[in-house]
């Protein structure tokens, strides 16, 4: 993924690695891209050294106690599988709804969807502490828990998308000499609709069952909300969060990837799409968030017995903070993404889509962390959690993974459709045609 901006790196690239990459694609020089990928190697062994001290040591070498089971992966965990959103949604518009312009981007969104969902599972294996016996939730699942839920749905939508990502894999340039292997891709290919059905309902109701998991807490008045039958409003409010930043984390990790290369992937109008369908479900989202705290601040406390606003005196969970959630990550981004005007500017839509991707996190930190550090009772004490290097290293190598398989992903594989045409002369760009 470094820069590639000229004819001689492209000719830089070993003879049997040209063979792998896309025809028509440029790419830069072996020796860059292994400079490139040298630290993310390290950052991923220090994340598989950090891992072993778990799993040698157990999850006494983090700063996780009885307090605060939920830490740093856990919050993380939450963000990114909203962040990888994206795919399911991207899915939904393309092929449920048929929006032919997602197809520019439909493929990196897989991928990083696949990587989201991988890389979360990962961190939740060394957060378990005794990954050996993960699969009792499977064998002795606690039907009364939402958390039973979420388990069977990540893992099935993980293996959705596992089985969306093998259509991209199949289609590099060598591997699809293989028939065998040309006419399975082509055989899934017309399968993906069904897939992506089976996705958005696999996500719909793992994406709210982790709202729920907290909106069902009544012995943590902070996160507790009443809500239709036996979902809390939590439930739809961490769907159509998620739903709503997908769009936005495309967009930022497409123009991420640009800014890299040096490479014009997809149309203007695609971004625009995005930044749209962005502006209108977060315009929804906020509404629906600031009733859901009013209803909280007047009702669902008051009849708890508890005074809500006392939640905000503890330091640093002060009042800024429902002010920057609802306000600045969520009512600013939401207007400069609905705004048609504001839209014509690609800076604008970049702060937007940020703050949308910005906003999710936030409600995530506030949702597990601030939620276990602020008192239940009369005689506990406020307390501040601050993860140590290993948890820090752990997800620092999560995060590794993922730059590492989506860069050997875009070299080798066919992310960006119309990355080709784009690199024609400026007056024949207008006319690249969506697929």
């Amino acid at each position: 993924m470094a820069s590639t901006m000229t004819k001689p790196a492209a000719i830089a690239i070993a003879a049997p690695e040209k063979k792998w990459i896309v025809r028509g694609h440029e790419r830069c020089s072996t020796g860059k891209f292994m400079a490139w990928m040298t630290p993310w190697i390290g950052l991923l062994g220090l994340g598989l050294y950090a891992t072993y001290l778990c799993f040698r040591y157990g999850l006494g070498e983090t700063h996780l106690d009885n307090r605060f089971g939920f830490g740093l992966w856990i919050f993380l965990d939450l963000a990114v599988i909203a962040l990888g959103a994206g795919a399911f949604f991207s899915g939904f518009l393309l092929y449920i709804l048929k929006w032919k312009e997602i197809k520019a981007v439909i493929n990196s969104a897989v991928v990083l969807g696949f990587l989201c969902y991988s890389g979360a599972v990962a961190v939740l294996a060394v957060d378990v502490g005794q990954p050996l016996r993960a699969w009792f939730t499977f064998w002795h699942p606690n039907t009364h828990s939402m958390l039973t839920e979420v388990t069977f749905c990540i893992t099935c939508y993980l293996i959705v998308l596992s089985i969306e990502y093998l259509p991209i894999l199949l289609k590099n340039r060598k591997l699809k000499q293989i028939p065998s292997f040309l006419v399975f891709e082509w055989e899934l290919h017309k399968l993906m609709p069904v897939f992506a059905g089976i996705g958005v309902f696999l996500s719909f109701f793992h994406q709210g069952s982790l709202g729920g998991l907290f909106g069902v807490m009544r012995g943590r008045p902070f996160a507790f909300r009443e809500g239709f039958s036996i979902w809390p409003t939590t439930f739809f409010l961490f769907v159509l969060s998620a739903a709503a930043v997908g769009p936005s984390f495309i967009i930022l990790t497409t123009k991420l990837v640009e800014k890299i290369t040096g490479k014009r992937l997809v149309k203007e109008d695609i971004y625009k799409t995005l930044a749209k369908t962005t502006g209108v479900l977060l315009t929804v989202y906020v509404a629906l968030k600031s009733l859901d705290t009013l209803l909280w601040l007047n009702s669902t406390s008051v009849r708890a017995g508890v005074a809500p606003w006392e939640f905000y005196e503890f330091r640093p969970f002060g009042h800024a903070t429902l002010f920057t959630e609802i306000v600045i990550f969520g009512m600013v981004p939401a207007l400069l993404l609905l705004s048609r005007r504001l839209r014509e500017r690609p800076g604008l839509i970049t702060l937007g889509a940020g703050l949308a991707c910005m906003g999710v996190v936030f409600n995530r930190f506030v949702m597990t962390i601030q939620t276990l550090a602020l008192p239940t009772l009369s005689f506990d004490e406020f307390m501040l959690y601050l993860p140590n290097w290993v948890e820090y290293a752990v997800f620092g190598g999560v995060i590794a993974y993922a730059v590492i398989v989506y860069s050997l992903s875009y070299r080798y594989l066919n992310l960006f459709p119309q990355e080709a045409d784009l690199q024609l002369a400026p007056k024949e760009v207008n006319n690249v045609p969506v697929r």
